[in-house]
Parts: structure tokens; C-alpha cells; sequence
């Protein structure tokens, strides 16, 4: 049997997904891609699960597609790394994720790996990770939503700046210009990661939910289409007893226990 390349565990109501190829540097070949999508899939379906974070195992977390496998792979209808039940974790194709995701990196985080970042919602860098958005350099374009949200998050001119040239940057410049929220010291980025994955889990799933929603509707289909979505949710989650839930605790002054409904 074929070693596994992503690790699936269980922190609470946090799946943690970790990239598990070190010796190649956690490159991702065809069955780091699958396992990733299926990781992806089981975090959308299983109600108990309110946050995903994603790690790697090793020294780096990816130094991006491992070309040698994946390369041959590509098709006439591009490169399909998504099996039955699972969710394409760049989420440019297919079902979309409706959970958080927190992402921590290290090392080399290259291609893919800022793709990754760009998908996610809350991003974690440790100090010495080395970025890289490569792909001109190999004769490809990023394909996994670099090109549609890197502008977006960091502005036009920043992210062409790395795209277009293919040249590394480093932690410092991540968090200038927006691609990542924290820089931590090296090895404090997984505990950082998770502690604010456990933060977002515990806040009511259904408004976390509805939040994220929201806001990439207005991306998708512009900020009409979510103001016209914002009193229906509002009166939706009104009536839902984590709100319930979440006055009382405003009004006793004690944590609130989130259930879902």
C-alpha cells in the first residue's frame, strides 16, 4: 500500500490536515492532490467540524507540484485532482468549502502553497518561510487561483510584481503586502495556527458560516447581490438558537457553548 501523503486528525471540532511527504519536500503529486481534495470533502460534510487547518509535516511546506508526476497527468480538459466525495481545496472548480480554513507555513511555501493561502481564510507564516509563485519560470500559469486572487488580496501591482517574475520574497514581505496575517518565530507557527483555529471554532458555526458567505458573494457576484442577502441571514440566524445562546452569554457574562442550530 502506497504511503499516505496528507495526515487527517481531529483537534476538537478542528480537522488538521498536514501535508506528509517531507522527503521531497512535500511536493504535490497526484495522490497528495487526491488525499488533500478527500481531507477537504470530509471537513465540508461532517457537521461536528467547525474549522480546517492545514500544516505540513517536515522541514517545508511545499515546494510545489512535483512536475515529474503531475506533469504527464495534464489532459485535454486541464489536470483533475479531485476524486468522488472529495472538494478541490483551491476551491477554483467544483463545490465550494463553506468552513473555515487556517493555514500554517514554513520553510519553502512555493506555487500551490501561496495558492493555498489565498483560498484559506486566516494565514500563519513562520519567520524564515520563502514564497514563491513560480510557474512562469516552469513555462505554466498558476492554475490554482493565483492569477484571480492574489491581485485581489495584495493589490495589482504587488502581485504581479511575484507572478510575473517568478523571483522569491520572504515572511517580511508576505505580511506587507497582505498575503499572510501573522509572522511568528520559527516553529511557533503550527500552535499559533491552531490556537486561532480553535478561536474560530468556537464562535457559532452558522454566523462564521454565514459571514464567509456573504463575503465572497459580494467577490463573486458583487456587493449588491450580498446587501440583498444580509437581512434575510440576519433574520435567519435571529431565530437560531445559538443566538439564543450567544445573548445569554452576553448577558450573564459567561463563555458561550455554541451548538449549530
Amino acid at each position: 500500500m502506497t504511503d499516505a501523503r496528507i495526515t487527517v486528525d481531529r483537534d476538537g471540532q478542528v480537522l488538521l490536515i498536514g501535508f506528509d511527504r517531507p522527503a521531497k519536500r512535500n511536493a504535490a503529486d497526484l495522490q497528495l492532490l487526491n488525499e488533500l481534495s478527500l481531507a477537504y470533502g470530509e471537513l465540508e460534510r461532517d457537521p461536528s467540524l467547525r474549522v480546517g487547518f492545514v500544516y505540513a509535516h517536515g522541514d517545508h511546506f511545499t515546494g510545489g507540484l512535483d512536475l515529474a508526476d503531475v506533469g504527464p497527468r495534464i489532459g485535454p480538459d486541464g489536470l483533475d485532482i479531485v476524486p468522488d466525495g472529495g472538494i478541490n481545496p483551491w476551491q477554483v472548480s467544483g463545490r465550494q468549502l463553506s468552513k473555515p480554513v487556517v493555514i500554517a507555513v514554513h520553510g519553502t511555501c512555493l506555487t500551490l502553497g501561496i495558492e493555498l493561502i489565498l483560498a484559506s481564510d486566516i494565514a500563519v507564516a513562520a519567520e524564515s518561510t520563502t514564497f514563491g509563485q513560480i510557474e512562469v519560470a516552469r513555462g505554466i500559469l498558476p492554475f490554482g487561483g493565483a492569477t484571480i486572487r492574489f491581485p485581489r488580496a495584495v493589490g495589482w501591482g504587488n502581485a504581479m510584481r511575484w507572478i510575473l517574475t517568478g523571483d522569491s520574497f520572504d515572511s517580511a514581505e508576505a505580511h506587507r503586502i497582505g498575503l499572510v496575517q501573522e509572522v511568528v518565530p520559527d516553529g511557533e507557527q503550527y500552535a499559533r495556527g491552531l490556537e486561532l483555529a480553535k478561536r474560530v471554532a468556537a464562535q457559532a458555526p452558522l454566523a462564521v458560516q454565514a459571514a464567509i458567505a456573504n463575503a465572497r458573494l459580494a467577490i463573486r457576484d458583487g456587493d449588491a447581490a450580498a446587501e440583498a442577502k444580509l437581512q434575510p441571514e440576519l433574520v435567519r440566524l435571529a431565530s437560531s438558537e445559538d443566538a439564543r445562546i450567544g445573548m445569554e452569554a452576553f448577558l450573564t457574562r459567561q463563555p458561550a457553548r455554541f451548538v449549530g442550530r
